[in-house]
């Protein structure tokens, strides 16, 4: 009788979780991202709380103008700065990194045997850069908030039509802000993902994210069409500011979050599928021309995509920016903001329909058509006070920025939108109407009051 030598059963893989764990370890063990935790989490505190007691103001920023009004401000300006250049460099630093570090040591193997799964590799490592990325979001914003509540204080925001938000509200407005962020940052993620994943050991990975950032802030500098902007990941990052409007600007917003979770779920899919074909056998692996070629084409095609709906599915045209729509924002900002001034300076309230607040603007003189975004556009606003007989005018030199932005500088008259101190219950602040700032609604062809 022979005895039965039982066959050798195959190892099955390592659980998930002890995978992203050790990837989470792995990750947090760095130093660079120890660095970075520490900066997201302490520096927009300190920077808010600074800046907020400053007479001199970053009113060139969204929302700068009102930081030390209330501390909900600050932490929007730190908004706009993370989504200009600091959630891009972020996802570099760290999903960008998360495949290439193993070629550049050479672990691969030593990995593949660990955990013997492919599959649960990519998932680990993505799950794991994915969480500290979100770890810095929040640092961002509650650092932010923080600071700038500890500054100034709960006080009510005036957002990008004039209107007063109250403090419950402004902080409810803030923090759907932050989250309409993570779309963006989430599709700039697996951008870097996939930039590890196609480069191999070469730098350029890391920098993935961040060379896409940058070419899309020099394309939204340019007089794109409307919807060649909307069909940009990038906008996902401006399209926050329309929660800050009434009504909110649903239509940008909705878009910019819905083409950034295509490209996060495309880039992604590039991603894992390259990750599984490539030979981990190759220790020399730097990529391949016919890997990036498999990464930018499907993008590509995404974006060509995404405009070809946004031109079919909605009604912008052009620019986007048309003298209806400038005359219809600033009028009603203009008729919001007065209604601040006259309480600060204590005189008998009105409303917006008693005010009967217009506009009407000029683009460069008569050979220039009245549409597009510059900086010489230049307004009247006429409006009628309750038992007066003659009508108010004002003059405003509008800055308009191909975004949809406008900044309204006053010109006169003095007394009405000069430059002058008015007393509030947090001290002595600017007139309200000698600047502010407006945001335009791309998509509608008519901005309502």
């Amino acid at each position: 009788m022979t005895a039965t030598v039982a066959e050798p059963r195959a190892a099955s893989p390592a659980p998930l979780r002890n995978g992203y764990r050790f990837e989470l370890v792995k990750l947090l063990s760095q130093w660079r991202i120890r660095l970075l935790l520490l900066v997201c989490w302490l520096g927009p505190a300190a920077f808010v709380a600074v800046v907020s007691l400053q007479s001199s103001l970053p009113t060139d920023t969204v929302f700068g103008r009102w930081m030390n009004a209330t501390g909900w401000a600050g932490s929007l300006v730190v908004l706009d700065f993370a989504c200009t250049w600091a959630l891009p460099l972020l996802t570099s630093l760290v999903a960008g990194d998360v495949f290439a570090v193993e070629d550049r040591l050479g672990t691969w193997r030593h990995l593949l045997v660990a955990v013997r799964s492919p599959r649960r590799i990519f998932v680990a490592k993505s799950l794991a850069s994915l969480t500290v990325i979100l770890l810095l979001v929040i640092g961002l914003t509650a650092s932010g908030i923080a600071g700038g509540l500890a500054a100034v204080g709960n006080g009510q925001l005036v957002g990008l039509d004039g209107r007063i938000i109250a403090p419950g509200d402004a902080a409810s407005t803030v923090l759907l802000a932050w989250a309409c962020a993570l779309a963006p940052t989430l599709a700039f993620a697996a951008v870097g993902l996939l930039g590890s994943i196609v480069l191999g050991r070469s730098p350029m990975g890391l920098l993935m994210p961040a060379l896409l950032a940058l070419v899309l802030q020099l394309a939204q500098l340019l007089p794109l069409p409307a919807a060649v902007r909307l069909a940009l990941p990038s906008e996902g990052f401006l399209a926050w500011r329309g929660l800050f409007t009434a009504p909110v600007q649903t239509g940008p917003l909705l878009i910019g979050l819905a083409v950034s979770l295509a490209w996060a779920v495309v880039a992604t899919a590039l991603a894992y599928r390259l990750f599984l074909r490539r030979d981990f056998t190759d220790l020399n692996y730097d990529g391949s021309a016919r890997n990036i070629l498999s990464g930018v084409l499907p993008l590509t095609a995404l974006t060509v995509l995404a405009y070809g709906v946004i031109v079919v599915a909605t009604p912008a045209t052009g620019s986007g920016i048309e003298q209806a729509k400038v005359q219809d924002s600033l009028g009603t900002a203009f008729a919001h903001l007065y209604r601040l001034q006259t309480r600060e300076l204590g005189r008998p309230d009105v409303t917006e329909a008693q005010l009967q607040a217009s506009a009407s603007c000029d683009k460069g003189g008569s050979r220039v058509a009245d549409e597009g975004p510059g900086n010489d556009w230049r307004c009247v606003v006429s409006w009628h006070l309750p038992g007066a007989t003659a009508l108010g005018n004002a003059i405003y030199q509008l800055d308009i920025t191909s975004d949809g932005r406008f900044i309204a500088d006053g010109d006169g008259p003095k007394e009405v939108n000069g430059y002058f101190q008015v007393r509030t219950p947090i001290g002595d602040a600017p007139n309200p109407l000698w600047q502010f700032d407006v945001n335009i609604d791309l998509l509608t062809s008519t901005v309502k009051g």
